[in-house]
């Protein structure tokens, strides 16, 4: 292993470049919500291209970290993150500037490859700079950045896009990459793993189209069908619009390349030749436990955020300014916790931390949502919520990484990023369902009650959940169809609780998870109090 620790302060500071860098990533990953109707009124866009603008960014970053990860300990982890952030500067530019819908879906594809570059090499570079109670200490800030950032991303592009243009929430990148690029190569050291001959490029490939297949069935299957086609998919002049859906065919072929993927592995590592993973690090407990507990958790630890935006807009009639503003509870609470989680692991313990965090998560998401609920309730609920993620995701990534090699742990964190992004793919998939059909199922019911036809409650039903509540506002501008509008506000947000009620849900299992790592102090200048604590 090649390293170099930074003395003294040196290392804090650069810890900020690394935490701003984690920021970059999140607030992307939320900004273009705000800006979407702004992007459509200006580039025209198709409903096929809305998607892609939003959905290319995910696709490519999950389906990339793995690789990323995996090279970073082998050609040097800062390196990769500088490379990383280059690209994601040079790819905002492109969304910035970009007249058509093509090159805006062309530009996000790049920033996702960016994006997958950055995530992983801050874990590691965290992992390979601090060592015992410090370490803990700069879980703690990478975590509350995570939770923090998902909330003020949706602040940030709704005051950009409302007081000068959907294009400054891309530009606003390019001052902070490059502060991240200062900071990084004046204050973060370089290190990487030991040298192993040649890459797995077959293994790359492997990993890569397998995470992209999944990530695109999870995330798309509401809108092409679990199974039988809802609509044609169109990528360029290729379209599919046979009776089987896409979302199970993407399934297979990612199933057959995960499992060739996995077999391949275990043989190469068994004649000592290359792989993208050692399949050895699932020997670790606490890597293997911790990977599984987080995977879960992140199914339901953001799921909040996909349907409040929603609610609070179409429902309760805020500004996307006002949402954000709403949502910043979120974003104090996670930045409040990253103080107390500092201390309290040396007293009982990292995965004590990680279990009063999702405690507090499971308090906060259940919000009493209705058309009536006030923004004060809100805030302070996503407050606590906030708070439980700024305890529970940086210390859980503490304990998943504690016991892998150095020199192994941008392979580690590749892995332990892939699970998230897995668990809140699959996530968003579920949840998404969970708020649509609960909402028009709610509607349909109270229009039928209202002595609606059938074919006219239907016809209103998928007019209101296409729109994921837009024309709520239609409706009860209205008179006519005002009452239409107030029984739609009373199903969405019904569906809202409900997709809350499950996420929370996520959570209690992901809790009980967490039974399974082991508990143990860290130590002021090791790693864990009792190595003999790894099973």
């Amino acid at each position: 292993m090649t390293t170099t620790a930074p003395a003294g302060r040196n290392r804090w500071i650069g810890l900020i470049g690394i935490s701003l860098a984690v920021a970059l990533i999140i607030v992307d990953s939320t900004i273009v919500n705000v800006a979407v109707p702004s992007i459509v009124r200006d580039l025209t866009l198709s409903s096929t291209e809305v998607q892609w603008v939003q959905e290319s960014y995910t696709l490519v970053f999950a389906a990339t970290l793995l690789v990323w990860g995996a090279l970073a300990d082998r050609y040097g982890r800062r390196r990769i993150l500088l490379t990383g952030t280059a690209l994601f500067l040079l790819a905002s530019v492109l969304c910035a500037v970009s007249p058509t819908g093509a090159l805006l879906i062309g530009a996000r594809v790049v920033q996702g490859i960016g994006g997958a570059m950055m995530l992983p090499t801050t874990l590691s570079l965290i992992n390979a700079t601090f060592t015992g109670r410090e370490r803990g200490i700069a879980f703690a800030v990478w975590g509350s950045t995570i939770g923090g950032m998902a909330a003020v991303g949706p602040l940030l592009g709704g005051w950009l896009t409302t007081a000068f243009s959907w294009r400054w929430a891309f530009g606003i990148n390019l001052p902070i990459g490059l502060a991240i690029i200062a900071l990084v190569v004046l204050f973060v050291p370089e290190s990487r793993g030991e040298h192993t001959t040649g890459v797995d490029w077959v293994g790359a490939l492997l990993t890569t189209v397998g995470f992209g297949l999944l990530a695109f069935g999870l995330i798309e299957g509401r809108q092409y069908g679990w199974w039988t086609s809802l609509r044609p998919l169109s990528i360029g002049s290729w379209s599919w619009s046979a009776p089987l859906s896409p979302i199970p065919v993407a399934f297979a072929v990612c199933a057959i390349a995960l499992v060739v993927f996995v077999v391949r592995a275990q043989r190469r590592t068994r004649a000592g030749r290359p792989s993208l993973i050692d399949p050895g690090l699932f020997s670790i407990s606490g890597f293997r436990n911790g990977n599984v507990a987080a995977l879960i958790v992140s199914l339901g630890e953001f799921g909040i955020l996909l349907s409040l935006p929603i609610w609070l807009q179409n429902v309760l009639g805020y500004s996307a300014l006002q949402t954000g503003l709403v949502l910043l509870g979120l974003a104090v609470g996670s930045f409040a916790a990253s103080g107390l989680s500092v201390g309290l692991p040396a007293r009982i313990g990292a995965v004590g931390v990680v279990r009063i965090g999702i405690a507090a998560e499971i308090v906060g998401i259940g919000l009493v949502v209705s058309p009536t609920t006030g923004w004060p309730a809100l805030v302070a609920f996503l407050f606590v919520y906030g708070f439980g993620v700024g305890l529970a995701t940086a210390q859980l990534t503490g304990v998943v990484l504690a016991d892998v090699p150095v020199r192994r742990s941008g392979e580690g964190s590749g892995i332990s990023s892939t699970a998230r992004q897995v668990g809140s793919a699959l996530g968003i998939a579920v949840l998404g369902t969970v708020l649509f059909v609960s909402a028009g199922n709610a509607l349909g019911d109270r229009l039928t009650d209202q002595g609606l036809p059938t074919a006219a409650a239907d016809q209103l039903v998928n007019v209101v959940v296409e729109s994921a509540g837009g024309a709520i506002g239609q409706l009860a501008a209205a008179p006519d169809t005002a009452a239409v509008a107030d029984a739609a506000k009373t199903a969405f947000s019904d569906g809202t609780s409900f997709a809350a009620y499950v996420a929370a849900g996520f959570l209690v299992v992901g809790l009980l998870a967490t039974l399974a790592l082991p508990n143990r102090r860290p130590d002021p200048v090791g790693r864990a109090a009792d190595p003999a604590a790894v099973s």
